[in-house]
């Protein structure tokens, strides 16, 4: 048995291709209308969620989407995320992962063909450039023509509208950081922070660029999923194929044609349509968004040639090479069915998270310079340093108690009695003090087990915290 021989002195092939235009030919079809539906509702979601006002009481900021990273806070309508709540953040993204692997797992690059911020956009801006310049032929044509008076106002106007939306992108992204209102005003008046204006004009350019000149470049070079995708799919995965055994041989169909040919009349529409500029007749590449534009195309033109739909479909990749319909029953495979329960599991586990939570806490550190001190009387004293934490948006007034086995008496510094008033959406620092009589058991003990309580006066709130008491021995 021959093996082949590589010639040594042949070039590798380059890791970079230089960039070749696309113009995707405009399509109609259940897939591009699901494609403009759920962009509409994402640019939605995005550009207008700043804006939402949502009504929290006088100490708290009324917008219902908000990172607060002056305050350390993250609000969302109801919920209220604090620093040290920073698993409920870990565990969206760890759903947002389980999630990614599932749909992949399932449908293959659903989230790149649909929901991408990169293709959102870029179906935008290919929106724009269609309205400016025409149809697919008609960019062609510009492109390869000359600069003209007319080519540069059609430019012009299709990156004006370009950069106008890349603007209300970057302006929106940082309305999510600060009051909306309040910081659309600083910039318009020139007195906003230049963070904002960093902020803005960063993205503004990369949205811009990415969309308009550099878009499915990113896809391919830029974004790692479509490498990782390869450990996500397998046989049953469902994705966008073409169906080689009803396809081949491929050819114009004439009435005196002597060789039986399959139903592709390779007229090319699914490349004309293709984002990607990528023949999915070639089976599947890493460029393909599974943005199911091409069997849009297909469809159409198997109507009109009386040709059965589906020569390029949904399909599991084990029957991509088949006729058959698409065996929906692959989806509920084992490896499906434990992302499903991973990520189910995640979120159950974060909802009862979130409703057990408590919105007032009292954490308790003992003060260990001195660790106590001997009075005149014979008496122990032991220092303490409470932090009360009120995560509501009133303020609150707590009574503090001391539980142990041996009585102890509780002080608290510069507070008449053991009520105190915790502000509004803060944390309360106040130093307490433990005293043990002159002749108490707890003198002689090591140390002993106390517990802090604080009870909320109106009585809907209740917390505690474990230390312990040091005597003398000690």
């Amino acid at each position: 048995m021959g093996c082949a021989v590589t010639n040594p002195t042949s070039e590798p092939p380059p890791l970079y291709a230089a960039r070749e235009p696309i113009f995707p030919r405009r399509v109609s079809g259940t897939f591009r209308r699901l494609k403009w539906w759920i962009m509409a509702v994402t640019l939605t979601i995005y550009y207008v969620t700043p804006w939402i006002r949502w009504d929290r009481g006088p100490s708290l900021p009324d917008q219902a989407v908000l990172v607060d990273l002056a305050n350390r806070r993250f609000y969302f309508f109801l919920i209220e995320i604090w620093p040290q709540e920073f698993y409920f953040i870990a565990g969206l993204l760890i759903m947002a992962g389980l999630g990614l692997f599932l749909f992949t797992a399932a449908l293959g690059r659903v989230w790149c063909g649909y929901a991408c911020p990169q293709t959102v956009w870029t179906d935008l801006f290919i929106l724009v450039e269609r309205w400016v310049e025409g149809d697919r032929n008609a960019r062609v044509r510009l492109w390869n023509a000359p600069w003209t008076a007319t080519k540069i106002r059609l430019r012009t106007i299709k990156w004006t509208l370009w950069l106008l939306i890349a603007l209300a992108t970057g302006g929106a992204w940082v309305f999510y950081f600060t009051d909306a209102p309040t910081l659309l005003g600083e910039l318009v008046r020139f007195e906003a922070p230049g963070a904002a204006y960093g902020s803005i004009a960063v993205l503004t350019a990369t949205t811009f660029v990415f969309g308009g000149f550099m878009r499915e470049q990113v896809c391919v070079y830029m974004c790692p999923w479509p490498r990782i995708q390869a450990a996500m799919m397998d046989e049953g995965t469902i994705t966008v194929g073409y169906r080689e055994a009803r396809g081949e041989p491929r050819g114009k169909h004439q009435a005196r044609s002597a060789t039986p040919l399959g139903d592709c009349i390779d007229c090319r529409a699914c490349v004309n349509v293709c984002p990607m500029g990528i023949d999915i007749r070639d089976g599947q590449q890493l460029a393909c968004i599974t943005c199911a534009l091409c069997i849009d195309a297909c469809d159409d033109v198997m109507a009109k040639i009386d040709k059965p739909r589906g020569l390029i479909d949904y399909v599991a990749l084990a029957d991509e090479a088949g006729t058959g319909g698409l065996t929906w029953r692959r989806v509920l495979r084992p490896r499906i069915l434990l992302y499903a329960v991973l990520w189910s599991g995640i979120g159950i586990g974060l909802l009862a998270a979130l409703v057990m939570r408590v919105d007032m806490t009292l954490a308790v550190e003992p003060i260990r310079n001195p660790i106590n001190v001997t009075l005149s009387d014979g008496s122990i004293r032991n220092a303490y340093e409470l932090r009360l934490r009120n995560m509501t948006g009133y303020p609150r007034d707590v009574a503090l108690s001391a539980r142990s086995e041996t009585p102890l008496s509780l002080e608290l510094q510069g507070v008449e009695g053991l009520t105190v008033t915790v502000p509004a959406n803060e944390t309360l620092r106040q130093r307490a003090y433990l005293t043990s009589a002159p002749e108490s058991p707890a003198n002689a003990e090591v140390s002993m087990p106390v517990e802090m309580i604080a009870t909320d006066t109106a009585g809907d709130a209740r917390a505690a915290e474990e230390t312990v008491f040091h005597g003398r021995q000690r």
